[in-house]
């Protein structure tokens, strides 16, 4: 049978919603806010040490991509996601054995985050190179988008799990639980994803032309580079400190409830990527970011009073935790586009990879700093807050705003 003229642009969708849908499985990590609140009670650790697995995660995850964009590059998004569907199961599997303290860290922290990591890395580049320019935003926006999305299913399911036999227990169920579902859909879906075949090429466009390719040991001596990756640190660890803890957050106006202001940032961290990655497409990346960043700081100056009072509307929570997570989801798919403008697509899962260690270094020190100043915060009753958090993550992301302003435009086509 020969190929009809819409076959590859079919054979790119199917790509794209298999990147989607291997995102919604790997986006278990948004739902650590939920299974915080339960270590926290029930497994005796101190200190920073509940959300030390998160961290780690967030950190072993970012530092995986490199790796894995490299093994994306050379052997392919189908072996490089399969990898990875394994690595997240095995991980899940062995934090459901205990609750000891460095067995999540190993199982959650290194070796999920480490699948995690080579699942994300291998969504996206395929599914950009069988699109032209003009749709880069668009389709960095779908993919991400799974990601940010997963905790509208992963909120309440949690929940659920959560309350099967002892709370203790009940976290340890969920592992198990999850182990199995992301091996079968991760490794399921992997088999889909797939590079166009040699000589392939999009239809030109008006929209900003990708770099013809830069190797990693070429843009790491480029300023730009480390500019863009100081703006992604503040981007996504600022948007992370809040993520993290949303769920205890929420619980002092909406109780058991909590966990819907979990599944509703979700909705807008999903959205935002879609809907950044399509401005983008319009006006530019620099300026779709610096507008991202500054909404983002107005919103944790005005989460300071709404998150602090025991009499705001739960409806309020929600709105806020919705324009948030938009906002941080904004930053996911903004900057794989401005990597494959920047640097094009020959070496792109390792270069995204390099720059995406902002986004693990951000996830790994601003919640932990988060953590600490909220237990400065708190009263001789126990209670803390969370205007620190808040004032702080305000003050970097004017500052990542400012920032935008450095990064040299992108050369348009002729």
């Amino acid at each position: 049978m020969t190929d009809t003229p819409h076959t590859p642009a079919n054979r790119g969708w199917i790509v794209t919603f298999a990147g989607l849908g291997i995102n919604l499985a790997l986006g278990i990590l948004y739902a650590w806010s939920l299974v915080k609140g339960v270590i926290e009670k029930e497994f005796g650790w101190k200190g920073t040490q509940p959300n030390d697995p998160y961290s780690v995660c967030c950190l072993v995850f970012a530092g995986a991509m490199i790796l894995a964009g490299r093994c994306q590059d050379k052997f392919g998004p189908r072996i490089t996601a399969t990898i990875g569907g394994v690595l997240v199961g095995i991980g899940f599997y062995v934090a459901s054995l205990s609750t000891d303290y460095w067995n999540w860290i190993i199982g959650f922290g290194v070796l999920a985050g480490t699948g995690i990591g080579f699942g994300y890395s291998s969504a996206t580049p395929p599914a950009l190179k069988w699109f032209p320019p003009a749709k880069t935003g668009l389709i960095a926006g779908l993919v991400v988008a799974g990601f940010g999305l997963a905790p509208v299913y992963l909120a309440p399911l949690t929940d659920y799990l959560l309350k099967t036999g002892m709370p203790s227990e009940g976290v340890l169920h969920a592992m198990r639980v999850y182990s199995i579902l992301l091996t079968v859909i991760v490794v399921g879906l992997a088999q889909f994803l797939v590079n166009p075949p040699a000589g392939f090429s999009v239809a030109k466009s008006s929209a900003a032309t990708p770099a013809a390719g830069a190797t990693p040991g070429e843009i790491v001596r480029q300023s730009r580079f480390w500019l863009l990756w100081l703006i992604y640190l503040i981007g996504s660890g600022a948007g992370l400190m809040v993520i993290s803890s949303v769920s205890g957050m929420a619980k002092k106006s909406m109780g058991a409830l909590a966990f819907v202001a979990v599944a509703v940032m979700a909705v807008g961290n999903a959205g935002g990527r879609v809907l950044a990655g399509t401005l983008s497409d319009k006006i530019g990346r620099r300026w779709t970011l610096c507008l991202v960043l500054i909404v983002q700081a107005a919103l944790m100056f005005a989460a300071i009073p709404i998150t602090g009072s025991k009499d705001t509307l739960p409806v309020v929570i929600v709105a806020l935790a919705a324009l948030i997570g938009a906002n941080y989801g904004a930053n996911l798919s903004l900057f794989p586009s401005l990597t494959k403008e920047l640097w094009g697509l020959k070496s792109f899962g390792m270069n995204y990879g390099m720059l995406f260690t902002a986004w693990g270094v951000g996830g790994f020190a601003l919640p932990k700093v988060q953590q600490i100043l909220f237990n400065a915060s708190k009263d001789a009753a126990g209670k803390g807050n969370y205007a620190s958090s808040f004032m702080l993550a305000g003050a970097l992301l004017i500052a990542g705003a400012a920032l935008t302003f450095l990064i040299k435009p992108s050369q348009k086509a002729a």
